[in-house]
């Protein structure tokens, strides 16, 4: 059976990107169509390495090539990606910013981080985790590290601090460099101007999702990083009772202000319910029920992902093993699932953009 390029073309115009609605012909995700006798192949180009619905992409266009061409066509797809340039920033080597931000402390914001930022690395997307909390840097504890010999690069001229790395991504926290026992007492303007530096001194390595953890709260801090890097979009983590959703709404008000305008991915519910080990299908709503959907709902935002009060999570943050380690258990697959709704609302939001 002779295939001309045309029909595959043609064929594949009918399986739409999930996300973006349209099909991946005109979104110029199909290249170098090849055809030879009763044989098919082409590059599915797709937005990021780590795109959830590769698979599903994939299968819809063998599917579509059989039905339209012929039932026995073999069918060769190479799943690919078109690299995304860093943002123009100071912070080199770093494609998309993801803030992750919570009204008030104490409801897991990171937690949540260095879980979405081992999630990501996890799904196959360079990852790293900044950590942007100077009076409480919790990152080396979550990944099991103490204060780290940080080592350095020359780099056009400069001096780099090399990220420390582990479980797939590249760390960079103020705890590396201090005593855990003593507290950092510096003035806003000194944390603001010292994190501006961490950031941008930093040699990270073809870095897709940088995630940040900020300082609970709307201060100095979050004023830096928003308006000193370019960032993609803030996650905004609130656990179900009003006292937490009526300072989330704060937090989601400063990133829009106008002199920052940064979007909003969605919002993350942590210890949403818990559920005893020996009863997995139960669901106890210790702090209410449904507080962060309703919110989304008024503000019209999404939610991304409902984190699980459990042990688990807890030991893990406290061990230096992040839950979203084990990607077989209920936990690891809530992150999971979370890491893959934080990219399609990337994408989504950079295509419209375009």
């Amino acid at each position: 059976m002779k295939i001309t390029v045309e029909q595959v073309s043609q064929a594949l115009s009918h399986v739409n990107d999930p996300d973006l609605g349209r099909d991946l012909v005109s979104l110029q995700m199909i290249e170098n169509i090849r055809t030879e006798e009763g044989k098919v192949a082409f590059d599915l180009v797709l937005t990021t390495p780590a795109c959830p619905m590769r698979n599903q992409m994939k299968a819809e266009c063998i599917a579509a090539v059989r039905q339209y061409i012929g039932k026995d066509v073999e069918v060769e797809v190479n799943l690919t990606s078109k690299a995304r340039p860093a943002v123009a920033s100071e912070l080199s080597g770093v494609k998309n910013v993801i803030l992750v931000a919570s009204g008030k402390g104490g409801v897991g914001k990171s937690t949540v981080a260095a879980n979405l930022a081992v999630a990501l690395a996890k799904s196959g997307a360079r990852t790293g985790l900044l950590d942007a909390d100077f009076y409480g840097p919790s990152i080396p504890m979550m990944f099991q590290l103490g204060q780290q010999p940080i080592q350095g690069v020359e780099k056009d001229g400069k001096t780099l601090m090399l990220p420390v790395e582990k479980y797939g991504v590249q760390l960079m926290s103020i705890g590396f460099m201090m005593d855990p026992k003593k507290a950092l007492v510096w003035r806003g303007p000194m944390v603001s101007g010292a994190l501006k530096q961490l950031a941008s001194e930093t040699a990270w390595k073809e870095v897709d999702y940088l995630v940040v953890d900020l300082p609970p709260g709307t201060g100095d801090v979050q004023l830096t990083i928003a308006q000193s890097f370019p960032v993609s979009g803030a996650v905004v983590v609130s656990t179900p009772q009003e006292v937490a959703l009526s300072d989330v709404r704060r937090a989601v008000e400063m990133f829009q202000a106008p002199e920052l305008h940064i979007p909003i991915l969605g919002f993350v519910e942590n210890m949403a319910y818990f559920t005893p080990a020996e009863l997995p299908d139960h669901k106890y709503y210790l702090f209410g029920k449904n507080g962060c959907k309703r919110l989304a709902e008024e503000m019209q935002l999404p939610v991304l992902g409902e984190i699980p009060l459990v042990q688990s999570i807890a030991e893990g943050g406290d061990s230096g093993k992040p839950v979203a380690l084990d990607e077989r258990s209920p936990e690891g697959e809530a992150f999971l699932h979370l890491a893959s709704e934080v990219i399609r609302r990337i994408s989504v939001l950079q295509y419209k953009q375009q």
